[in-house]
């Protein structure tokens, strides 16, 4: 009787082939999935709250036929989820700390009172990458980002570190509930500065909406019109974005400013109300 549970190792050796050909996927699937990915996306910034059954009928409506188990893999990838209010019965992580919601009801009127970090996928010719952005809630202004292949906490941390050195302490720093967010390395270093931590429910895609509106306009705007062949291109792109986001993009509920104009000012008034 044929034992269906052996190790892929064992197996590999008992057919005398190769491990890597046990993984070896075509060229062709793969470049499908890139395709797949990239449609899910772009389906994604329209209905946030789609999961993968919705997902599955709305590429089946584009043309692309692919079964509900593929969606979920891909959807894992690219860590996607269906935004929607539901119970927090689950932890991204179950090791790490999750923090209570702390914005809800709170008048934010000044520049460095809440900062807030998301991460998002970003399709390329071939393959994709991940970007996080940490933002000023108040001004809207882009603080630092950071791209990365993987999606550990090093490249979030990274970010971080860098919007502290440049734009000092926020008192308020709002997160998803991601567990590159909910690490010791990123939650230590924001604890240490003294800054509250704050977090959105589970699935409330509102709580953290001012970044979501920051990735519908990169990726309508920049990221679909140019296909990346590779992360150096990529990270060029997405820093010329950014950088005509913050200086130039005037926003229509920022009275006609740019976030860059509105963050400065704010922080002028508050050296003269305090001096």
């Amino acid at each position: 009787m044929t034992n269906h549970k052996l190790p892929l190792l064992r197996r590999c050796e008992l057919l005398s082939i190769p491990r890597s050909s046990a993984y070896y996927r075509s060229t062709a699937e793969t470049s499908r999935d890139d395709v797949l990915m990239r449609t899910m996306d772009e389906i994604h910034l329209r209905l946030p709250f789609y999961g993968s059954r919705r997902l599955c009928d709305e590429l089946a409506d584009e043309g692309h036929l692919v079964n509900r188990k593929r969606v979920q893999r891909l959807m894992r990838k690219m860590g996607m989820n269906a935004l929607y209010p539901k119970p927090n019965t689950s932890r991204a992580h179950h090791a790490h700390r999750v923090y209570p919601y702390l914005l809800r009801g709170l008048n934010i009127e000044r520049a460095n009172q809440v900062w807030c970090a998301d991460i998002t996928y970003i399709p390329m010719r071939k393959g994709f990458v991940y970007l996080v952005a940490i933002m000023d809630w108040y001004s809207r202004k882009v603080l630092s980002w950071r791209i990365s292949n993987t999606l550990d906490s090093g490249f979030c941390v990274s970010a971080l570190r860098e919007a502290l050195h440049k734009h000092g302490t926020p008192e308020i720093f709002n997160t998803d509930q991601g567990c590159q967010f909910t690490s010791e390395d990123f939650t230590d270093l924001l604890k240490d500065a003294g800054i509250q931590i704050s977090m959105d429910g589970k699935g409330r895609w509102v709580d953290n909406v001012f970044i979501e509106r920051l990735w519908r306009s990169l990726k309508y705007e920049e990221i679909y019109l140019t296909a990346y062949e590779n992360i150096p291109q990529a990270r060029e792109g997405i820093r010329s974005w950014m950088n005509f986001y913050n200086h130039r993009r005037r926003h229509q509920a920022l009275e006609r400013r740019t976030p860059d104009t509105l963050y400065y000012e704010s922080l002028n008034a508050d050296a003269k109300a305090s001096a």
